[in-house]
């Protein structure tokens, strides 16, 4: 009962953040009229991983899972729900979602640190594979209804948005055990330099550091579609629908590759197609470049999502292989951070290039740069050497 309290407070709070994300973007789209306002929009939701975001996450790990989770809910219900009142200045805009989104770290590594003592052996691996794919479900469902509902009134689905963040925090306060905070007072050696310490584990394992560059890469080019969407489909001809289906079409891919394809293939086999499949990601939308129409751009950003389908999960296994247990929330802290600075640096450039030039070209020329980039990522190794072992017997010399 437990998991499926924690896996449905995160299902509504997923749902909720893209229901926000598509609708703040259209909102601020109409009105004002540019594509880098826009942009700007939706990229600060991930301004904050890049300013207080993993001193937060590592703070979460100082109280019970639980009790952030809940916290951060009912804050973000409050500030979306302000969000939501007619005729609020862009400005005030963007700070109130800057300050929602201060709550997504704290509560994604409380919701990291909680799931190993509720889903145990085998369970584990299992239990993150289904949060993936049901998590880009999450995504379609909630672009595609953020879409169509923001179209009609931006303000409702703004509420609609508080409303999930209130009921994924009654779900977490009637089904979920309150555990001790999983760092102990006597362990801790101060909130800076235990953020730190988590930077150094990611970066300074060379296993873990090459996984971390292909995460961070993958997410820089296969994001642009959702970022520019509202662009993109005012440049085809599209509305609030087509900016739905947009943003939709990755998270679908990525849903029916992870449902479908994944169990299709052994982890092993998925580890080895770790480095094509990273080439192959950037690869996929690099026809935008020829500025194909709405079927054609959905076929593309599809198919982005079914490569991430198999590279991502296949990444996190090799990633969790090598971790210690007791750095789980601060290296999964880093990695979110990463992954969510990487994603925002990319919408913003992105979006800035396209004030200037076309929005289906500039995704194209920006994915082929991306195909160059990965190449040389994937150059590096994936695995540590191993030891050398002496022909001599100690003694013997």
């Amino acid at each position: 009962m437990e998991y499926r309290a924690v896996f449905g407070a995160s299902l509504l709070s997923w749902i909720g953040d893209y229901l926000c994300k598509a609708a703040v973007a259209l909102l601020v789209f109409d009105r004002t009229g540019s594509v880098l306002a826009s942009a700007v929009t939706f990229a600060v939701g991930y301004l904050p991983w890049l300013t207080a975001g993993p001193i937060l996450a590592a703070a979460a790990e100082r109280y019970p899972a639980r009790s952030v989770m809940i916290s951060c809910d009912l804050v973000r219900a409050a500030l979306i729900g302000l969000i939501a009142i007619p005729g609020v200045p862009v400005p005030v805009l963007l700070v109130l979602l800057f300050a929602g989104g201060l709550l997504a770290p704290p509560f994604e590594a409380a919701r990291s640190a909680q799931l190993p003592h509720i889903l145990t052996g085998d369970r584990y691996p299992l239990g993150l594979a289904f949060n993936n794919s049901v998590f880009h479900v999450a995504q379609v469902f909630g672009y595609a209804a953020g879409g169509l509902i923001a179209g009609y009134s931006s303000h409702v689905a703004l509420l609609l948005n508080a409303g999930t963040f209130v009921g994924s925090a009654f779900l977490l306060h009637r089904h979920v055990r309150l555990r001790p905070a999983s760092l102990a007072h006597i362990r801790r050696t101060g909130l800076w330099r235990e953020t730190l310490q988590g930077y150094a584990l990611v970066f300074g394992d060379p296993v873990m550091r090459v996984i971390a560059f292909i995460a961070f890469a993958t997410v820089t080019f296969v994001i642009v579609p959702e970022g520019l969407a509202a662009a993109w489909a005012s440049e085809i001809g599209g509305g609030g629908a087509a900016q739905g289906l947009i943003m939709a079409a990755n998270p679908l891919g990525v849903a029916i590759g992870g449902l479908l394809l994944t169990r299709l293939l052994r982890p092993k086999a998925r580890i080895r197609l770790i480095r094509p499949l990273a080439v192959l990601a950037p690869l996929t939308l690099v026809p935008a470049i020829f500025d194909p129409p709405l079927t054609g751009v959905l076929i593309l950003v599809t198919a982005s999502g079914v490569v991430m389908s198999l590279l991502l999960p296949a990444a996190q296994t090799l990633f969790k292989d090598v971790l210690p247990d007791e750095y789980r929330a601060r290296a999964f802290g880093v990695m979110n951070s990463g992954i969510q600075i990487a994603q925002g640096a990319a919408i913003l450039t992105t979006g800035a290039l396209s004030e200037r030039f076309p929005t289906s070209a500039v995704i194209g020329a920006w994915c082929a740069a991306g195909v160059v980039l990965m190449i040389l990522v994937t150059a590096l190794p994936l695995s540590r050497p191993e030891p050398s072992v002496p022909t001599t017997p100690p003694g013997d010399s």
